[in-house]
């Protein structure tokens, strides 16, 4: 496929999302089934223009006066992709298979493309119903924040130091991968997207299927490594979904103690069992709830540490899932507020008496955040205690990541912008 008839492709699944209102990857699913001529770079160039898209929808949008696909994935060019208004009209050429030319107002607005005046949730494409969430959060730096926020993400990798003696070790055996060691996490590694936005297929290397490496952005390393969790212990991962967090425990704990891991919903622990053997990890216990029964209540009091990785909007995530912003609802946040405190109270009744709570989100809303820790202080009132960050930092060998991370009333909060990784929350708590 050509340039051009790869950017009339992504106008018509952006119709296609808009009229039935899905997520972009079903969308794309359903394009590739039904154009089976285009190969596997055209449906991943496609996608990368329809993820762009939406990453600047309300911003392409503007520019262009006006709100439908073809209108975003114009603005899209000029804004994202950087090209100006003869490169564009150069893929619109009304040709076989490529968009119709461009109108004379369509020239217009991509020659005098600007975002000087546009209001904060257009000029960082984001709902604007979450602006005042937003703004408590970051004051005077939320466009700058949010706009960190509609660029793509890298793929990052953490080394499981049950199988690989150091980070040098895993990189070097991984040269073709290009790789750079991060920043903040000791165990991370990147690898930047490609023009078309994908990185290496990680899955089929041979050091990823003996369990050296595992996917997990930088801010979800961090996140693991700051709950402080020590060999002998006995933790309990609350919302272990498909055991990422659960993965990175093990490793530092060494294998000894035990890990209790389970999530309110019993499939999305189904990958945690192949990736617990393949990381070769020997003490973690996998609880699976059945007929809506409690895995874990035998544990109630008992538990060192508890790890909170609450279900949550996923605002945090948006460099990964533009599509998700717009699909966001207040009632949806209200679901995830009631859920988090369900999941905070569980973990206040498992928690021993000096133990603690590491409570972590993908979000950068402070109602799931900082009000959430705040509902737990409130119903457990004298229970518990706020375990300041810098203490905690300290305590993970992380004090000089004080001024990178966002403080909080309650937590510190990453950012793409602050630390390069996506917006996570962590907060911990101490059982008096």
């Amino acid at each position: 496929m050509t340039p051009a008839a790869r950017i009339s492709a992504a106008i018509e699944v952006l119709g296609d999302i808009e009229a039935r209102r899905r997520p972009a990857t079903d969308a794309l699913k359903d394009w590739g089934l039904s154009h089976r001529f285009a190969g596997s770079k055209d449906r991943a160039a496609i996608a990368s223009l329809v993820y762009d898209a939406l990453r600047r929808k309300a911003s392409a949008a503007w520019i262009m006066g006006e709100n439908t696909p073809r209108a975003v994935v114009l603005g899209m060019l000029r804004l994202q992709r950087g090209l100006n208004a003869d490169a564009i009209a150069a893929l619109c050429s009304g040709d076989r298979f490529a968009p119709e030319p461009l109108t004379g107002t369509e020239r217009e607005k991509l020659d005098a493309a600007k975002l000087d005046d546009a209001p904060a949730h257009v000029a960082a494409d984001f709902p604007e119903w979450i602006e005042p969430s937003l703004t408590r959060l970051f004051g005077d730096d939320l466009v700058a924040e949010m706009q960190a926020l509609t660029t793509r993400a890298p793929l990052d990798l953490r080394v499981n130091t049950l199988k690989v003696s150091s980070r040098e070790e895993a990189h070097d055996a991984l040269p073709h991968l290009a790789a750079i060691e991060t920043s903040l996490s000791p165990l991370g590694l990147r690898i930047m997207p490609g023009e078309d936005g994908r990185g290496p297929a990680v899955q089929v290397e041979p050091e990823f299927i003996k369990g050296w490496i595992e996917i997990q952005d930088e801010g979800s390393q961090l996140a693991a490594l700051l709950s402080g969790v020590k060999p002998g212990e006995q933790v309990v991962d609350l919302c272990a979904g498909g055991g990422g967090k659960t993965l990175a425990l093990a490793a530092m704990m060494e294998n000894h103690g035990q890990i209790y891991a389970t999530d309110g919903d019993a499939r999305r622990l189904a990958p945690i069992h192949d990736r617990l053997t393949r990381a070769g990890v020997r003490n973690v216990q996998v609880r699976t709830p059945r007929g809506g029964a409690d895995a874990v209540s035998d544990l109630n009091g008992k538990i060192d540490c508890v790890l909170v990785d609450a279900p949550c909007t996923g605002v945090g995530t948006w460099r990964r899932n533009p599509d998700a912003k717009w699909r966001l609802r207040p009632g949806s946040l209200e679901v995830r507020r009631k859920e988090q405190a369900t999941v905070l109270d569980r973990a206040a009744s498992l928690v021993k008496p000096g133990g603690r709570i590491v409570y972590i989100t993908c979000s950068i809303l402070a109602e799931e955040n900082d009000e959430a820790i705040e509902g737990l202080l409130e119903r457990k009132s004298g229970e518990f205690e706020i375990v300041s960050m810098p203490r905690v930092l300290e305590a993970a060998g992380f004090g000089r990541l004080a001024g990178s991370m966002r403080a909080t009333a309650h937590g510190l909060q990453m950012t793409p912008l602050r630390t390069g990784t996506d917006g996570f929350f962590v907060a911990v708590l101490k059982k008096r």
